[in-house]
């Protein structure tokens, strides 16, 4: 509705000072032209906005100008409670400070909308700790002081200086510039630079930190959105990669194009054996040999050889073992159900986005 929208104008201006009319159209998702014809509307409504002309030019309030803009419809309030059980607030300490808000939130309604926006709230569910096969969903355990100094260092933009136990590394410390914070199944990292580099830090490892005076060297704006798709894309073609020649049932394509990082076929159709003839990458030797053995006879790994060999190896492993007595063999540690890839990608939460 156009009402919501010129809502949405004064907010927006209110909030990031002066706008183009283009990133106006951007953050509405409407045309250009609808921009113009709402600040006509605003100016005519007796709203102070003005606009200036030139290459850095722009729509915004005159300076001191201030509303009540008051009257959340049904699906905002239904959206600020549905946010209150996101697991993100939990991941960056601010867990307790939403759930004040919420109920701030529902304070404010009236009382019949109160009733329908908490109603239908209760009948959503996001990112439950358990998922039907009675997996816990990971969570990590970061100090109050870790995660109150990094948030303040993000949102002041000064430079944040953390002791950070790396993977396989003795713990150090490093001074970075904050860029910002994202949330990742339940795992918290922080997305800064040091001495100009991108880096990425897992937040459970930070051991501590300490908020600096100097501030950080960072862009004003930032769409952290593009930057984690960026950082992860240079994460996911890093490393030892390994190509795999296979065969595979059609049915469990589906799978192994969530598990590899790549996967190209020599020819759409099935063979013989209604097998589809594939090449897949994965992120090393670990990743690949982990995959194949969960897609089980499914799958046919037919290069390269170490890799056959080594599937060979596990399927012997098990053979044996269930071909005799039970508890008459000794448990070994190397065996397949024990045997877990570490591919590093920063959706699964096995580690960070970059080396550091």
């Amino acid at each position: 509705m156009r009402a919501d929208r010129l809502v949405s104008l004064v907010l927006l201006l209110r909030q990031h000072g002066r706008m183009s009319a283009p990133e106006l159209a951007r953050e509405l998702e409407v045309s250009t032209r609808t921009v113009l014809r709402d600040m006509d509307a605003l100016a005519a409504a007796g709203v102070p906005v003005y606009a200036e002309r030139g290459r850095h030019g722009g729509f915004a309030l005159l300076p001191g100008f201030r509303t009540e803009l008051t009257g959340l419809n049904h699906d905002e309030a239904l959206a600020l409670l549905v946010a209150g059980s996101r697991r993100g607030a939990q991941a960056f300490g601010l867990g307790t400070a939403l759930s004040s808000a919420m109920r701030k939130v529902v304070d404010a309604l009236p009382h019949t909308s109160r009733a329908t926006a908490a109603g239908a709230a209760q009948r959503l569910l996001i990112e439950p700790e358990t998922d039907l096969l009675a997996r816990r969903s990971p969570t990590e355990e970061v100090p109050e002081a870790v995660l109150t100094a990094v948030r303040r260092a993000v949102f002041a933009g000064r430079k944040l200086r953390i002791h950070y136990a790396a993977a396989d590394s003795t713990p150090t410390w490093r001074t970075v510039d904050p860029i910002g914070l994202v949330t990742a199944r339940g795992h918290g990292y922080l997305l800064a630079t040091r001495s100009g580099a991108d880096r990425t830090y897992r937040m459970s490892r930070i051991l501590a930190a300490e908020e600096l005076d100097e501030p950080a060297q960072r862009p004003d704006r930032v769409d952290l959105n593009q930057a984690w798709q960026e950082r992860s894309t240079r994460f996911r073609t890093g490393g030892d990669q390994v190509t795999v020649l296979l065969r595979l049932d059609p049915a469990r394509r589906g799978e192994l194009l969530d598990t590899a990082l790549a996967v190209r076929a020599d020819n759409q159709q099935p063979d013989a054996d209604d097998l589809l003839r594939l090449e897949a990458t994965f992120q090393d030797a670990r990743h690949a040999e982990w995959a194949l053995w969960q897609l089980g006879t499914s799958a046919e790994a037919l290069a390269p050889q170490w890799l056959r060999d080594s599937l060979r190896d596990r399927a012997t492993t098990i053979a044996t073992r269930y071909g005799t007595p039970p508890g008459t063999g000794r448990p070994r540690d190397d065996g397949p159900a024990d045997a877990r890839p570490r591919t590093r990608t920063p959706a699964t939460g096995r580690g960070t986005a970059t080396r550091t």
